[in-house]
C-alpha cells in the first residue's frame, strides 16, 4: 500500500483518484509514527515552500520522511512536493528543504510568463531509468509552477522541460523520486510515470 502524505497543502483527491484508476491501494497520512506501516510514499505539493516546511515540521513529518527515505524505501514528491525533497529554497526568503537530494529551488527570471503552466515535452536525460520505462522522448505533461530546481548532481537528473531555459523535470536518487510536474493530470504518460512508481513500491515486498 502507498501512503499520500496530507500535511495539508496537496492535491489529494485528483492523486487518489489516478491511484484508484491504477488499481494500487493507497491511504492519506498524517500522522509521523504511521509511515512505516507503508510500501511507498509520495509527498504531493502546492502553494508556498516555506508554509509547506512549516506544516510538515509542525506535524512532526520531517524527520519522519527522512528516517523513512534513509531506510531504503521508495519515495515520490510531487510538483512541490518533489521541491520540498531538496536543500533549500529561496522562496520567500530563504528556507530549508527535507534535504534528500542536493540543489536549490530557484525563481523563474527572465521576460516571460511566470508561472510555466500547460503542457510541455520530456526531454529525457537518463531514459533507460526504470521510472521511465514506456515513457518516450516528446511526451507531454502538465506543469504549474513559479520556481524550479537547479540539481546539484547531474546524475540525479532523468528528465528536462524547455522553458526559455532547461528545467528540471523529473529526478531520482536511489529510493527517492521527484517530479516537476503533476502526473495525476498529464494524461497516458502522467499514468504511466505514476503505474513505475508504484511498481517499484510492489518490488519493496518481494
Amino acid at each position: 500500500m502507498i501512503g499520500v502524505i496530507d500535511y495539508g497543502m496537496g492535491n489529494l483527491y485528483s492523486l487518489g483518484k489516478a491511484l484508484e484508476r491504477l488499481e494500487y491501494a493507497y491511504e492519506f497520512v498524517s500522522q509521523p509514527e504511521a509511515l512505516d506501516k507503508y510500501e511507498g510514499l509520495i509527498l504531493p505539493g502546492v502553494g508556498a515552500f516555506g508554509d509547506a516546511m512549516r506544516n510538515i515540521r509542525d506535524l512532526g513529518l520531517d524527520a519522519a520522511i527522512r528516517g523513512y527515505a534513509e531506510g531504503g524505501r521508495p519515495i515520490l514528491g510531487i510538483c512541490l512536493g518533489m521541491q520540498l525533497l531538496f536543500s533549500e529554497s529561496e522562496e520567500h526568503g530563504s528556507h530549508k528543504g527535507l534535504g534528500l537530494l542536493e540543489g536549490k529551488v530557484v525563481k523563474f527570471q527572465g521576460d516571460y510568463k511566470v508561472p510555466h503552466m500547460g503542457w510541455n515535452e520530456l526531454q529525457l536525460a537518463q531514459p533507460e531509468h526504470p521510472l521511465l520505462a514506456d515513457v518516450n522522448e516528446g511526451d507531454y505533461v502538465y506543469f504549474v509552477h513559479s520556481y524550479h530546481v537547479k540539481v546539484k548532481q547531474a546524475s540525479d537528473l532523468l528528465a528536462t522541460c524547455d522553458y526559455h531555459q532547461a528545467v528540471t523535470a523529473i529526478v531520482a536518487r536511489d529510493n527517492v523520486y521527484g517530479m516537476q510536474f503533476h502526473p495525476e493530470k498529464s494524461g497516458e504518460t502522467g499514468m504511466r510515470l505514476l503505474a513505475n512508481f508504484a511498481g517499484r513500491c510492489e518490488g519493496v515486498l518481494r
